[in-house]
């Protein structure tokens, strides 16, 4: 074991005289970096000659150079190291490279970060926050939000596993990256895939502005939207909100990966591209007032039911919603006790809102004015004297003898009979009306 000495401790050595002739001679000191001239080499030790005045001695885990200049030293190069002790047990000089190598690592990381440097940066590691990189020979950490849009793992569900998985297999590559964050003290380094490709990629950026119609394919369909990849590899996102004018709940129902689409650019920020199907599509909302009026009893298939309601399907662009409070004139706990997803029922629109794409549906209104139809519209015609009752907009039924025409030529006796039967059927009907006499105890 070393046993590291002091200035005041080196007394009875060669140089000690040294020391004490250090007016003449520049003496390094405990901490200093210095520079001497390589005199022998071998993997446990390295020799330097430091101006003339001593030797100095590099060994064990001192070896190791985070800056990488001292790597593949020989004979008769220079080389910088830290002195670690003034004399150890040889008469010989301590030095260090890992102190002087880590100081010049930093302060390169630093210039790289100034000056917006592009380097190649080794994936040594995995977890599910990101990759593990070795910048020269100093670790740092490519986060996932900073990976590029090709090597995001866009994975179903945000399964963690598998987002690892697909991380992992980039164990030994190498990416392009920005150092974005270094601090040497707690020794953070970050980098970023994502800034240098935006940095390679902005004059195809350029090329490009809110409004700007582009052509592309679909690379995956996620739950939130669809990529598109477009240009000299530009990728940009649909959001689901901006897939269709109508309401989707899951993208897969209307896109798939491969699907060649056109895009309209809404947003770009960085290398973040906003794009909009819909915008190119004619906004179905803008003449839904000639297709529909506010209390028209309409048929609407239920496409979703949440705890607030139902929504309905009136046609493939129009999509209203009956609230929880519209179904039934009972108190609705839950919208699936009244109505079931994929069937159709009738509605009463009670709200048009173009402007927000909204329609307001009534389940339990429409069930009452179908009701009220029912009862007020009816046959007095039927045998019998019985009533018969019409569904809204059914047909009502002529008299015979209307359809025949021959009303003048009905047999008196006929007349008569109606006549006696009206009479005694009013009669009947006093008779219900009139009230029972109490029963005394």
């Amino acid at each position: 074991m070393i046993t590291k000495t002091t200035e005041k401790e080196v007394t009875n050595s060669a140089f000690a005289d040294l020391l004490a002739k250090e007016d003449s001679f520049n003496i390094p000191k405990l901490g200093e970096i210095v520079e001497g001239v390589v005199i022998s080499v071998s993997k446990t030790e390295v020799h330097l000659d430091i101006d003339g005045i001593t030797t100095g001695v590099i060994r064990g885990g001192e070896l190791i150079d985070e800056s990488g200049d001292c790597s593949d030293l020989k004979v008769g190069d220079k080389a910088q190291a830290t002195v670690i002790e003034l004399e150890n047990e040889n008469g010989q000089m301590e030095l260090s490279f890992r102190h002087a190598g880590h100081k010049k690592a930093w302060d390169e990381l630093e210039r790289l970060v100034s000056e917006g440097v592009i380097v190649d940066a080794r994936i040594m590691e995995a977890n599910k926050g990101g990759l593990i990189v070795k910048v020269g020979r100093v670790g740092g950490f490519l986060p996932v939000s900073q990976l590029i849009p090709e090597h995001y793992p866009r994975v179903e569900g945000g399964d963690r596993n598998k987002i690892l998985e697909k991380l992992t297999s980039f164990i030994d590559q190498k990416f392009r990256v920005k150092v974005i964050d270094v601090d040497e003290k707690e020794e953070k380094l970050i980098v970023s895939e994502k800034a240098a490709w935006e940095e390679k990629q902005k004059d195809v950026l350029a090329q490009f502005e809110i409004g700007s119609v582009v052509e592309g394919v679909v690379t995956g369909v996620v739950d939130f939207g669809a990529f598109i990849e477009f240009g000299d590899g530009l990728e940009g996102l649909v959001h689901i909100s901006e897939l269709a004018w109508q309401r989707i709940d899951n993208p897969r129902d209307i896109i798939k990966q491969g699907d060649k689409v056109k895009a309209s650019v809404i947003g770009i920020d960085g290398s973040k591209i906003s794009l909009s199907m819909k915008k190119l599509q004619t906004d179905p909302w803008k003449e839904v007032v000639k297709k529909y009026k506010i209390g028209q009893i309409v048929k609407g298939k239920v496409l979703k039911i949440n705890p607030f309601g139902a929504f309905v399907e009136l046609d493939h662009d129009i999509h209203g919603l009956a609230h929880i409070s519209e179904l039934s004139n009972q108190l609705v706990h839950n919208p699936s006790d009244i109505v079931t997803i994929g069937e159709e029922y009738k509605f009463k629109i009670l709200s048009i809102e173009p402007n927000n794409h909204r329609l307001g549906l009534s389940l339990k209104a429409a069930q009452e004015k179908v009701k009220k139809d029912t009862e007020t519209v009816s046959d007095d015609s039927g045998k019998d004297g019985k009533k018969v009752s019409l569904e809204a907009g059914d047909k009502k039924e002529e008299p015979e003898s209307t359809k025949t025409g021959v009303t003048e030529d009905i047999k008196t006796e006929e007349k008569a009979d109606t006549k006696e039967d009206l009479k005694k059927e009013t009669k009947d009907k006093e008779n219900i009306n009139e009230p029972t006499n109490p029963i005394v105890a």
